[in-house]
């Protein structure tokens, strides 16, 4: 203890004289960082693999896989008139843009009879069997009369479409050849962000182009492109033509179906996505055995879990995934699963979005058992719902709303007789009918709409104005929660206060 105490003393006179030297400054110093509240860096690096350096050369992986990719053109009779859009009679724009500004009665032009035309439409596919199956997007074949498939060594064959999936934009081919060169399927889930990609395709119909880039994100979703979504994005350039095309990693394996840009301009600017192989390779199997896809279906309504409805139902962080509504006599309804339960995993995974739930509903398939770890309340519960096919009449699943601020500015009226036949609610339906809202309030800007049905506020069921308005005022300086009913569908709303 003594020769500790001694290097201390040491050490505090040695500050002592360095402070002096320096007028005091290090004094001063010291005394500033033991006060204020600086920033604490992260450690240096340790024991980290720096990455393998980039080959001086890719063609020895992109001459073996050139052959594998075609390039698919397809005509189809359709009726339009003359657009005032300058590049809505290309293909090539059609393709990406998805008939804009067509068939929409716009400028002077909408008075004349429509005229029968072909149109013709490129893309690009990916041969997966040796005996003559192709994928490609749905979008490059979908209502076409005629479909050709160009091979690299300039063969060409009339293909024939097996079936097609609009839900994730997936079309099977096949043509009337044997002995193909075919692409080994990569595993898509082993792709990380930072790995390496190459987009293979036929852009504009200039012929076979190779662009290079790295998975810039996985998982996308929510953005409107297709019904089921999980995309793959990446920087590599696509362009139009590039749909259906590959989407290969270092090995020369497929990794994924290139199907859409966000561009403001209608070419590359670094943000491409592709259908994950793996989902691909699922609706390609279950369209060349039943000629269309089947999914499962769960009978419930879907959303994500924001940061205010976490908030609302007391959870530390947002999680999980909220049962907004459950349908009579479907598969949730006899598992057990209620309106406001929140699903916390699946199969003994942890599940954090609405449409990964979706999606895995929809690949399990019908009959499957699917168990469930939910949230009630303070409870949490395991229940296993037995799926069945989803009805070809079901809609598509509302997207997750978008998060709502403070809910001030809404006014409110009784659900009368007249106002429930007029928004076509049911006899037994109950609670309380947005009026109006003040266009300048943050409920405006916030997505709500006059017509919704709120028929709970804090999972306490309001019946008239003046129970909801007592219930608002009373949940001053916290989050509360809504129930409503938006065109039959029951959905859940965060309010902040204000």
């Amino acid at each position: 203890m003594k020769a500790s105490a001694k290097v201390k003393t040491w050490s505090a006179a040695a500050v002592l004289a360095v402070g002096i030297l320096v007028g005091g400054s290090v004094i001063a110093r010291a005394s500033h960082a033991a006060t204020s509240d600086a920033p604490i860096l992260a450690p240096a690096l340790a024991n980290v693999v720096p990455a393998a350096p980039l080959s001086s050369s890719y063609a020895p992986i992109i001459k073996g896989v050139l052959p594998e990719v075609v390039s698919v053109s397809s005509s189809k009779l359709v009726h339009r008139t003359e657009s005032m859009e300058p590049f809505s009679n290309d293909p090539l724009f059609q393709q990406f843009f998805g008939g804009q500004g067509r068939d929409r009665g716009q400028g002077p032009d909408s008075s004349e009879q429509a005229q029968p035309e072909r149109e013709q439409g490129l893309g690009s596919g990916v041969i997966i069997g040796t005996n003559g199956y192709i994928i490609t997007n749905n979008h490059v074949v979908d209502g076409a009369s005629d479909v050709k498939v160009y091979l690299r060594d300039k063969r060409e064959f009339p293909a024939k479409v097996v079936g097609t999936d609009a839900k994730t934009d997936v079309a099977v081919l096949k043509i009337d050849a044997s002995n193909l060169p075919a692409i080994p399927m990569g595993d898509s889930s082993k792709m990380e962000v930072g790995d390496l990609v190459f987009a293979v395709g036929d852009p504009f119909g200039v012929g076979q182009t190779v662009t290079m880039g790295i998975v810039s994100a996985k998982g996308r979703a929510h953005l409107g492109i297709e019904d089921y979504e999980d995309f793959i994005q990446t920087d590599a350039p696509i362009n139009p033509g590039n749909s259906g095309g590959a989407l290969i990693n270092a090995k020369g394996e497929l990794v994924g179906i290139n199907t859409a840009i966000l561009s403001r301009s209608g070419g590359s600017q670094g943000i491409g996505f592709a259908i994950p192989v793996n989902l691909a390779r699922h609706d390609m199997d279950q369209i060349v055995e039943h000629g269309h896809v089947i999914r499962g279906w769960l009978g419930a309504t879907i959303q994500d879990v924001t940061p205010s409805m976490a908030k609302a139902f007391g959870m530390d962080t947002p999680g999980g995934v909220l049962i907004a509504d459950v349908s009579p006599n479907s598969p949730a309804a006899d598992g057990g699963l209620k309106q406001g339960d929140i699903v916390i995993s699946v199969n003994g995974q942890p599940i954090s979005e609405s449409s990964d739930l979706r999606l895995q509903v929809s690949e399990a398939g019908p009959g499957a058992s699917f168990p469930m770890t939910v949230k009630r309340g303070t409870s949490t519960l395991n229940i296993t719902a037995k799926l069945r096919e989803l009805p070809a009449e079901v809609a598509s699943t509302p997207g997750t709303p978008v998060e709502n601020q403070a809910e001030r500015g809404i006014q409110v009226e009784e659900l009368s007789p007249s106002l429930r036949d007029q928004l076509k609610l049911s006899k037994g339906s109950q609670g309380v009918v947005v009026a109006q809202i003040d266009p300048s309030s943050t409920a405006a800007s916030a997505g709500r709409r006059e017509g919704d049905l709120i028929q709970e506020v804090d999972h306490h069921a309001v019946t008239n104005s003046s129970e909801f308005n007592q219930t608002m005022q009373g949940a001053s300086g916290r989050s509360i929660l809504l129930r409503v009913m938006r065109d039959g569908t029951g959905l859940y709303l965060a309010v902040d206060p204000s």
